[in-house]
């Protein structure tokens, strides 16, 4: 069988796996590939189509990989309303207990919150420093 065909097989599968799991962690390797298999497509050797799948590869990760990661997550300071109360530390001021429906928490800024722990079976002492992991309603879930 060709190399370019072997490359091409290649790029498909990594395109198909960049698919189905969406972190653009394979996407460069398929780019990579698919230039690979143009390159061998045009004759030159198996050597030098190696050489530059992986340097496309890197080129492609070191660029696109922190471009998409600033992207994906929106900053703290844009953030609004209780979205921007994710990832703020917390003071427990009364004990978290999901199974007996207790426990408050005094946010960063002097916000108190009704709290549960982001991990059910988890009981989180008055006097320990959590993070809000996510907002449900009024209640903020929280986690060491």
């Amino acid at each position: 069988m060709d190399g370019w065909i072997l490359w091409l097989i290649a790029a498909c599968i990594l395109g198909v796996g960049e698919m189905h799991q969406g972190g653009l962690y394979l996407l460069p390797f398929a780019l990579g590939a698919a230039l690979a298999a143009a390159v061998s497509l045009l004759g030159v050797g198996a050597l030098l189509s190696v050489a530059l799948f992986v340097l496309a590869s890197g080129i492609v990760v070191g660029t696109l990989r922190p471009v998409a990661r600033r992207h994906r997550r929106l900053p703290p300071s844009i953030r609004t309303g209780a979205a921007a109360l994710v990832g703020r530390r917390a003071m427990v001021l009364e004990r978290i207990a999901n199974d007996e429906g207790v426990g408050c928490v005094r946010i960063e800024g002097g916000e108190v919150w009704t709290a549960r722990s982001y991990d059910d079976d988890e009981v989180i002492d008055a006097g320990d420093r959590v993070e809000v992991v996510e907002i449900r309603g009024a209640t903020a879930l929280v986690m060491h």
